[in-house]
């Protein structure tokens, strides 16, 4: 009996040495803590820079270290390395700091600081590279906070590697008493994947010009946003002196929603948006600032120097994760006349008393030379210096440089496009499909010409329609479908068309299509039974403004409206109409002898707008190229062309973040060319992957358009089918709701061939809220590794329990006491091959509060892209057989 006694003493002491395993600090800061210099003793609290909580969640404390200010408005910087090299989110912040010392702080995020000393005078720069401010706290100012479910993503490949803090030291009479200061801020960082991320946008000004003496000079800004929505949580202002009010504003349908107003000359601390203001795809944002000249001798010029003013609306916004930009700005103004229906109270300055002036622009000046004493105070600020460099970065080169970085993280991943074969799309009955679209949903719409077919027929010598006699199609030819499962969402289409070719959808929804028999482009409510806008004379083909010949593709600018005409298989040229169908200008002309010259067509076939970039690029099917051109002159800018493209190519499709989708015609006799889809990199125009499909085969596709998760979609005139391609990645991932919570759900494809793309799923475990210390809990995962871990070392214990005892009661039955001797023996070793197993530390105290994920609803970019093919020859009968997969769900009928 001693002997199981001691044997159970053992157990307990070898559990309790794998509890204690779990309290000990992560492992993943241990070479941090090593290397990193420790939190002065002087200042109050605790001296560890890094506080783990559990397995995903730490603090860290960015403190200045003991410093005592020498001059009233002197800026301090230090620096902090991340702690880890992963990705994390910073979803908290706690500011340590008192206004009687302290008159703001600053926190940036950036890869190189300015100095690798303790701390530094900020004169010397806050960053080597780019920086982005994360928090800002000021006296009599409110301080930042993140809505629930939102965090700045740091680290990784992508994220600030270091947080540097500025703090401004404004009346320094507070430290006559030589104490050391130690202000700062603690972050709450968390590994887990956060739904909501949030990001900075700038709108500034970088022409403005103050004349000497004028009472008021506005400064205005303005930009469309063409991006996923984003939500906005909190803005900032900032000018220099002149300065009298900054107001911002979001302009959707001609509504003006306030943003955010204050005067420049309060603390320039982020504040919180009073009411909700959300930004989706094609909303406008404006910003003015209010200048007055008065007391200046010269003109003021936008600049980084003291003597220079600046005009700075910061917004503070969070997106869905999968959408996030964290860095946007806007330096221009692209529509000066809508500021005449600006709200008037963006024209009235806000006043401030002149306590606070002094507060904010020093206190030791002197009456009679206060605005140069003020200037060389404002020539002190680091934040000054950094926006200089913003502004002179902020020109048209370096918002071009940030459009290829964003472009290059999109595109420096591993992907692969590979059918989805579980999509039903091959069994729809279709006619020839010719167009293909997404509407503002991200449904997939299709334009197809039901019983009609294109053929030697057709059309006689001078392109004019020979089958009248037939009628519009009877079938309804516009079908919308689910993308997920190809359910039947709408149609509609019935008896208006011939033989229906190009399509596109708009910003509101709207269809638009054109008619290679008829030689018109309809514009076509969703809901519609007539046509909105009709372009071209019904049946009669030709060349002027008012004519078209066999149309192939149309395109709406979602900024300007314009609309865009392919015009076609017997014209060679692009034509613009206002959005009321006005005629504006055309380009292009029919190919020459040779080799073919920018701006020179052989069927224009197919249209892709590039919005972010204002170009429109042109399928130019038989000279087997793309052709780009400037939307506002038509001026030629490029051309895309690879051997891989064959003869021909028939349709072209741009996703935002710079990928280019195109699809060829088959090989000629005796080429080597294969049919099949293609991704290049838009900047370069480089090839980074070709897809073809697994079940059935290409024969003639038509039309392409992908979505921004890269989903493809192509539809095949000839075999009268519609293939829907995705990343591998995407077929690993399925999108669900529950509950009004978007989750990602796995699921492995058995189907799948290849699987290149080594992405992991996102987890999107909902978060548990607990309420301890006032800080935020780690996610519900992590409660659930710990049950598992802890089932996982228990379960071995009470094995070997049950086999001590069991093996004491064989030896005692069998061998009496000598048998237990050799029991205790044997146990004596299995535990000690078990000893070293407990170590590791997991520290299960101290849980951060935590944030509830959710999700919104995102808007996806629109698709502009459409097109259709038909070269005059007969039309090969399509075949019908499935390759042998597995069974399909029966799809629903197209009319």
């Amino acid at each position: 009996m001693a002997g199981f006694v001691s044997n159970l003493l053992i157990l307990l002491l070898l559990f309790q040495n794998i509890c204690l395993g779990f309290r000990r600090p992560l492992s993943v800061f241990k070479s941090y803590k090593d290397t990193s210099t420790s939190l002065s003793s002087e200042c109050l609290g605790s001296n560890q820079r890094v506080i783990s909580f559990g397995l995903s969640d730490f603090a860290l404390d960015i403190r200045m270290p003991a410093v005592t200010p020498k001059q009233s408005d002197t800026y301090l910087c230090m620096s902090v390395r991340l702690p880890v090299d992963d990705e994390a989110y910073v979803v908290d912040f706690k500011p340590h700091a008192s206004m009687d010392t302290v008159h703001h702080m600053l926190l940036f995020g950036c890869n190189e600081p300015s100095s690798t000393e303790n701390y530094w005078d900020c004169d010397e720069g806050t960053c080597k590279d780019k920086s982005n401010i994360l928090y800002a706290w000021a006296r009599n100012a409110p301080p930042t906070r993140l809505p629930k479910g939102v965090g700045f993503r740091v680290g990784g490949e992508t994220g600030s590697r270091y947080f540097v803090l500025q703090v401004h030291y404004g009346d320094v009479s507070a430290f006559r008493d030589k104490h050391k200061d130690c202000s700062g801020v603690t972050l709450h960082l968390t590994h887990q994947k956060q739904p909501l991320i949030a990001g900075m946008y700038l709108m500034m000004s970088v022409n403005t010009v103050i004349p000497p003496g004028k009472k008021v000079v506005d400064a205005d800004i303005a930009c469309h946003y063409k991006r996923s929505p984003m939500h906005l949580f909190a803005y900032r202002v900032h000018t220099h002196r002149l300065g009298k009010v900054v107001s911002g504003y979001r302009v959707r349908n001609g509504q003006w929603t306030l943003i955010g107003r204050q005067s420049p000359q309060l603390p320039q601390a982020f504040y919180p948006v009073k009411y909700p203001v959300d930004i989706s795809y094609d909303d406008i944002l404006a910003a003015r600032c209010v200048f007055s000249g008065e007391g200046r001798t010269t003109e003021t010029h936008i600049g980084g120097t003291a003597n220079d003013e600046m005009c700075n609306f910061y917004i503070m916004y969070y997106m869905e994760a999968k959408h996030a930009v964290s860095y946007m700005t806007c330096t221009q103004n692209t529509n000066p006349e809508m500021f005449r229906n600006i709200p008037q109270e963006a024209n009235i300055p806000i006043p401030v008393k002149s306590d606070v002036l002094k507060m904010m622009h020093g206190h030791h000046e002197e009456a009679k030379d206060s605005d140069t004493s003020s200037l060389l105070h404002q020539n002190k600020k680091e934040e000054e210096k950094k926006l200089d460099q913003e502004t002179k970065d902020n020109d048209a080169t370096y918002l071009l440089q940030e459009a290829k970085k964003e472009e290059a993280e999109i595109l420096d991943q591993d992907f692969h496009i590979e059918e989805a074969v579980e999509w039903p799309g091959l069994d729809l009955k279709l006619g020839q499909v010719s167009g293909l679209a997404l509407d503002p949903e991200n449904n997939l719409v299709v334009f197809h010409r039901g019983d009609r077919v294109w053929d030697e027929n057709s059309f006689d010598s001078k392109f004019v329609y020979q089958q009248r006699g037939l009628g519009p199609i009877e079938q309804n030819t516009i079908i919308v479908l689910n993308p997920s499962n190809a359910e039947l969402l709408h149609s509609t289409g019935k008896s208006l068309f011939y033989l229906p070719h190009g399509l596109s959808v708009d910003k509101n929804g709207n269809y638009w299509v054109t008619d290679v028999a008829l030689h018109q482009v309809f514009k076509l409510g969703a809901n519609d039974k007539e046509p909105l806008l009709i372009l071209g004379v019904p049946l009669q083909p030709g060349s002027d403004k008012n004519h078209f010949c066999q149309p192939t593709d149309v395109a709406v600018d979602p900024v300007t409206g314009s609309i865009y005409v392919s015009d076609g298989y017997c014209n060679s040229r692009i034509i613009q109409f206002s959005p009321n169908g006005l005629y504006v200008m055309q380009w292009g002309e029919e190919t020459s002898l040779g080799r073919p010259r920018p701006g020179q067509f052989c069927i224009p076939h197919s249209l892709a707008l590039i919005p972010d970039l204002s170009q429109l690029c042109v399928a130019d099917r038989e000279n087997g190229r793309i052709q780009c051109f400037r939307l506002e002159t038509g001026e030629f800018t490029r051309e895309i062309k690879h051997k891989a493209f064959g003869r021909e190519l028939f349709a072209v499709s741009y996703v935002p973040g710079g990928l280019l989708f195109a699809v060829n015609g088959m090989p000629y006799p005796g080429e080597a060319e294969s049919v099949q889809g293609f991704v290049m990199n838009f900047s370069t125009g480089e090839i980074i992957d070709n897809f073809i499909p697994l079940r059935k085969s290409f024969e003639m596709p038509h039309d392409i358009v992908a979505s921004e998760d890269r989903t493809v979609f192509v539809g095949d005139v000839h075999a009268k089918a519609v293939w829907k391609f995705a990343s591998v990645g995407n077929m690993e991932h399925r999108s669900v709701k529950k509950a009004g919570i978007e989750v990602q759900e796995t699921k492995e494809s058995e189907t799948i061939v290849e699987a290149r793309l080594k992405n992991k799923p996102e987890s999107r475990d909902p978060l548990k809220n607990v309420d301890k210390q006032h800080l935020v809990q780690q996610a519900s995962s992590t409660g659930v590794s710990f049950v598992l871990i802890t089932t996982l070392l228990i379960i071995p214990v009470v094995v070997l329990l049950v086999i001590l005892v069991f093996i004491r009661w064989r030896k005692t039955t069998v061998y009496g006491a000598d048998g237990e001797r050799k029991l205790d023996s044997s146990s004596g070793r299995i535990l000690g091959r078990l000893r070293g197993k407990g170590s590791g530390g997991i520290n299960l105290g101290n849980f951060f509060a935590s944030h509830k994920g959710y999700s919104r609803k995102g808007f996806d970019r629109l698709s502009t892209e459409g097109s259709d093919q038909e070269k005059d020859e007969d039309d090969g009968t399509d075949s019908e057989e499935e390759c042998s997969a597995s069974p399909l769900p029966p799809a629903p009928s197209s009319s």
